[in-house]
């Protein structure tokens, strides 16, 4: 299946003059300070080079630090790898890399070694040992947590202390990175970044790694922080990188729902600490949905929440904890202080939870080494699909991939830049020309973006079906025209253009996937293809004026692989 579909963008975002403005130069340069992109930096620093880490918010404002539930990682001596590659291969629903995942799993032990090298404390049982809890699709307790459910600021604090002490290392917080820079040939060799209005720079590196997180502000309902605008895969495909598998994006189903505040994730551990869901009537309804009730994989629960919201025709249902092993508000801390706010005692009454967009699964397409289809361009982390996630991401596993992954791109990329050395030519494009509009026209951006939020809870969440995607594409495509057209060059602009990019991918995907698999569930297909497993590959391909069109291509996922083995102790 080939498909040639036009997206209506140009190659890069803004152009500035190279002599005008300064030059940074670096032998790596990374961009986000998450897990993946920290594991990036510090191992292409400890192999020698020096290393730019870039961060559009501050350095600790990342989704990982965000993340409640913990890592996952064979610790216990009544787990075992196969297991873990086991369980994972199947929320995978057939479109994991078998190879990549068993490689991702064996680094955990040596990943959780180097976090609490780094200064991260891991809740102990009381003789000591380090304590693990299960979540969904997990058969054993293997995921590490702190405080509870802490556990990514443990992480996000441990990584950049050991980032700020680096001597090769130096960071830039709060520079937004516009798009990546190019040689004549293709070849990735810097980027463009705003410091602030009108404030540009340029960093030129041997190696870019794109570690810039996810894209759940695509989504009026999501457990991702306000910077999640999906910068990394819109940088990428603008540069020439294959996307893959767009259309899966996993929904947490247990978001606190109170109307008028913030969404707060409920962690996946308070229900593996037996923590069950009821509607307002009070029945419990995941058994009759899954053999593993409350920890079936997230697409499942997050379905059977919304059907239960529909049927019941409530806004919410409501997480019991009055059962659970322990004290809730000793076990969860973070998520008692924040209910407790609204008047919810967490041991006592019900939690009102309903799904909301949480992980992009899809993402520029690398190989095992982080490298993308554009030379010099590596992507790790949520940005990157790498084969670990298949069609459902399993709980805790992302963390674990981040930091495995993004330490082997860090190492690949430093090995790469360093024989290099020196400064490379950049094309040095022209200022983009305005497209003609009639005087007077504007755009609010607060309003498209609010609109494209909206539009995709509605018709791109977690059911769809082609009538309904099919409008929504053209929605896209009307907002991206105008965009490009009338916003003004800042930051909110191009976060808005990033993500109406990252939703026209999302939408093409799905749209030609005319099957239910993992997350991504059709009403009008609601069965596997009988032609079995396929990965969508979106293929950018330039017009002589730099326009993007895509070609999209169905492919089996591969029967013979390369050997990942340098992976095991990474």
């Amino acid at each position: 299946m080939n498909r040639h579909i036009h997206l209506g963008i140009e190659s890069r975002l803004y152009s500035v003059d190279s002599r005008e403005v300064p030059l940074y130069r670096f032998d790596v340069l990374v961009c986000g300070s998450g897990a993946a992109g920290s594991a990036a930096a510090l191992a292409a620093a400890e192999s020698g080079a020096e290393v730019a880490l870039i961060s559009k918010a501050d350095l600790q404002e990342t989704n990982t630090l965000y993340a409640q539930g913990g890592m996952a990682a064979v610790l216990s001596p009544d787990d075992s790898f196969a297991s873990h590659v086991t369980d994972t291969l199947a929320v995978g629903c057939g479109l994991c890399d078998e190879e990549v995942v068993e490689a991702v799993v064996r680094g955990g032990p040596r990943a959780v070694e180097c976090l609490m090298e780094w200064g991260a404390r891991f809740d102990r049982d009381s003789e000591g040992e380090l304590e693990l809890s299960r979540e969904g699709g997990h058969r054993q307790p293997r995921i590490v947590h702190a405080r509870g459910d802490s556990t990514g600021r443990e992480i996000q604090s441990a990584v950049l202390g050991a980032i700020q002490a680096h001597e090769r290392i130096t960071t830039f917080a709060r520079c937004f990175v516009i798009d990546v820079l190019c040689a004549a040939d293709g070849r990735v060799v810097g980027a463009l970044v705003s410091r602030g209005p009108g404030d540009f720079a340029i960093f030129s590196a041997g190696e870019v790694i794109l570690a810039t997180g996810g894209a759940g502000q695509l989504y009026r309902e999501t457990t991702n922080p306000a910077g999640a605008t999906g910068d990394g895969v819109a940088i990428g495909l603008r540069a020439g990188a294959i996307a893959r598998d767009m259309e899966f994006f996993q929904f947490h189903p247990t978001l606190l729902y109170i109307a008028g505040a913030a969404r707060v994730l409920i962690s996946e551990i308070v229900r593996g600490a037996g923590g069950v869901l009821r509607d307002r009537h009070g029945e419990r309804f995941m058994p009759q949905s899954h053999p593993d009730a409350e920890l079936a994989p997230r697409d499942v629960v997050s379905r059977a929440v919304f059907e239960r919201m529909v049927e019941t025709e409530d806004t919410s249902v409501y997480l019991d904890l009055s059962d659970v092993d322990g004290n809730p508000h000793t076990l969860f801390p973070s998520i008692s202080r924040i209910c407790h706010f609204f008047g919810i005692d967490i041991a006592r009454d019900p939690v009102p939870v309903r799904p909301g967009a949480h992980y992009l699964i899809g993402g520029l397409q690398v190989d095992a080494d982080g490298r993308t289809s554009v030379e010099g361009l590596f992507a790790a982390g949520e940005c990157a699909s790498s084969g670990m996630h298949g069609a459902n991401r399993m709980g805790s596993n992302s963390l674990l991939e981040s930091l495995v992954l993004g330490a082997r791109a860090g190492q690949v990329a430093a090995a790469s830049s360093l024989p290099r050395g020196g400064m490379r030519d950049f094309e040095v494009r022209p200022p983009l020309d305005p497209e003609s509009v009639p005087p007077g026209m504007k755009v609010n951006i607060q309003d498209v973006t609010y609109s494209l939020k909206s539009l995709m809870w509605r018709q791109m969440g977690l059911t769809r079906e082609a009538r309904q995607m099919e409008d929504a594409l053209s929605k896209i495509q009307l907002w991206t025209r105008a965009v490009r057209a009338l916003g003004a060059p800042e930051e909110r602009t191009w976060e808005l253009s990033n993500l109406l990019l990252v939703a026209q991918l999302c939408a093409v995907g799905a749209q030609l996937r005319t099957e239910s698999r993992g997350v991504h569930f059709r009403s009008d297909y609601p069965e596997l293809d009988a032609q079995g497993p396929y990965h969508t590959r979106l293929c950018p391909v330039f017009d002589p004026a730099r326009l993007v069109s895509l070609e999209v291509e169905h492919v089996p996922p591969p029967t013979s692989r390369a050997s990942v083995s340098q992976f095991a102790g990474s």
